[in-house]
């Protein structure tokens, strides 16, 4: 931990003022009484900012970044066409911005402090870490509490730190594409994450490198009126290959806690990026995340995303194909349950011929659940040799679920090519009946129904994430009959 006795910081404000990582969905639903170092209080000010940039002890220019962000922020209104009566239950000034037990991770679990090191236990980390990971992040709300990468990747020079590190020790790579993928004013909460961001993962993987193991980063939510706001930067040289996976909880509380990330990815020349992602947060997180990655010549990015928990998810990870033969792919599972809205989707912005996209985005209501796809797909009028694939099916479990399909598909010039396809089918009453007689339960029934309408998707995740998939489909259809 970096030594602040000597350090002078602005009065803190007012005080009062993954399933498919291998974590079923009832394994996060705790929580331990921590004592925090640092804590910015409730609400939003300047003085929160600086607060914050104290702590770190970071450079002038982020200071200045994140005081800017908070004027983008502040002036920017709340999205009035989207999920407006959702978003009027998040009070900003309610929120805690910043909560750390100190700012430099540990690398061995046996120096993570033991209240911390509890709840990743009980997760399951240090076992997967073991397991088949290359390397491994856990941040514990505002910041990185463990960060490892084997030695075997580090030799190969890939750098895997919490944003906090990288910002100090590799400001050369970090500064050149951070906000580049992602300005502040791409919409409000992306201008709330610039100002207050703590956290998240920086990877950058060096010319021909191709990562055997995947790199993981886990995000737990601890606190009680709590904002978690990490920001990930990750950058594959040209030639170069990796995996990265994210898993993320939260306890259930009776107050509303607020996600707010940003992730932006840049693939180089001939760079292949998998990014998966598997939220298992509680019914009261307003997960609302902007995720866009560059993909230059013959470079790939696939966005994995399953989306499972949550009060309201606004999340619509986007490729934007920059480079001649550049290839995006977004694969989306999400499945809404009683006070749920799954609201996801897929943006594709074709900027050079002969690049690809392909959607698949499928959708589970539950009970009185709400899963919403939304799509963008723009090729413009001077390209040539593009190919848009666009899939999206829903499934309703009961007759007060509800699905909604917008899709937003411009395609000008007649050298370009688009498919889509959606489809809504309702679990049937002769196969439900089929099966139980078969010796099958109600609740085994609709398991199996669903599963075998994500099987296509889930066969994509590692075998650990499937399996796990699946067991959290089981525990959300024990309550949906009757």
């Amino acid at each position: 931990m970096p030594d602040l006795a000597e350090t002078i910081l602005p009065e803190a404000p007012d005080a009062a003022a993954n399933p498919v990582a291998g974590i079923d969905q009832t394994k996060g639903d705790f929580q331990y009484n921590v004592d925090y170092e640092f804590d910015a209080g409730t609400g939003l000010t300047e003085n929160t900012i600086r607060y914050i940039s104290s702590v770190k002890k970071e450079a002038p220019w982020i200071l200045e970044f994140r005081l800017k962000a908070l004027q983008t922020f502040l002036s920017k209104p709340m999205p009035t066409h989207w999920a407006t009566k959702d978003l009027d239950n998040i009070h900003f000034d309610k929120i805690r911005y910043y909560l750390s037990q100190g700012q430099k991770p540990k690398r061995t679990w046996d120096e993570v402090p033991d209240d911390i090191k509890r709840t990743f236990e009980r997760l399951g980390i240090p076992e997967q870490e073991r397991k088949f990971l290359a390397g491994v992040e856990a941040q514990f709300d505002s910041e990185a509490a463990y960060s490892n990468v084997k030695d075997i990747v580090a030799k190969q020079g890939v750098i895997f730190a919490n944003s906090t590190e990288a910002l100090r020790e590799h400001p050369e790579i970090f500064r050149k594409f951070f906000g580049k993928v992602i300005p502040t004013g791409d919409n409000k909460f992306s201008a709330l994450n610039s100002a207050v961001f703590s956290g998240g993962s920086f990877i950058y993987v060096p010319k021909g490198v191709k990562v055997a193991q995947p790199l993981q980063a886990y995000f737990r939510i601890n606190a009680e009126n709590f904002g978690q706001f990490e920001r990930t930067l990750i950058i594959a040289d040209e030639g170069a290959e990796l995996t990265y996976m994210e898993g993320c909880t939260a306890p259930k509380f009776s107050t509303s806690t607020l996600h707010s990330a940003v992730v932006e990815l840049v693939a180089l020349k001939g760079a292949k990026i998998q990014y998966i992602t598997v939220q298992n947060w509680a019914n009261n997180v307003f997960n609302l995340v902007t995720k866009r990655g560059v993909a230059h010549e013959e470079a790939t990015i696939k966005w994995i995303d399953c989306n499972i928990g949550s009060r309201l998810t606004m999340k619509y990870p986007g490729v934007v194909l920059k480079g001649r033969k550049a290839r995006g792919e977004v694969i989306s599972i999400a499945l809404a349950n009683d006070g749920q809205h799954q609201d996801t989707g897929a943006k594709m912005i074709h900027a050079a011929d002969e690049t690809t996209s392909n959607i698949v985005a499928k959708s589970i209501s539950v009970g009185q659940g709400r899963s919403t796809y939304r799509g963008v797909v723009h090729i413009p009028k001077h390209l040539k040799g593009c190919k848009n694939n666009t899939e999206c099916d829903a499934l309703l479990i009961n007759t007060n679920s509800r699905t909604d399909t917008y899709p937003a598909i411009t395609v000008r010039g007649d050298a370009n090519s688009v498919q889509h396809e959606a489809s809504v089918s309702k679990v049937s009453e002769e196969q439900i009946f089929y099966m139980q007689q078969r010796g099958l339960t109600e609740a085994q029934a609709m398991s199996l129904s669903v599963n075998g309408f994500v099987n296509d998707l889930a066969s994509q995740f590692p075998m650990e994430y499937s399996v796990e998939l699946k067991r959290l489909i089981d525990l959300e259809m024990e309550g949906s009959v009757g």
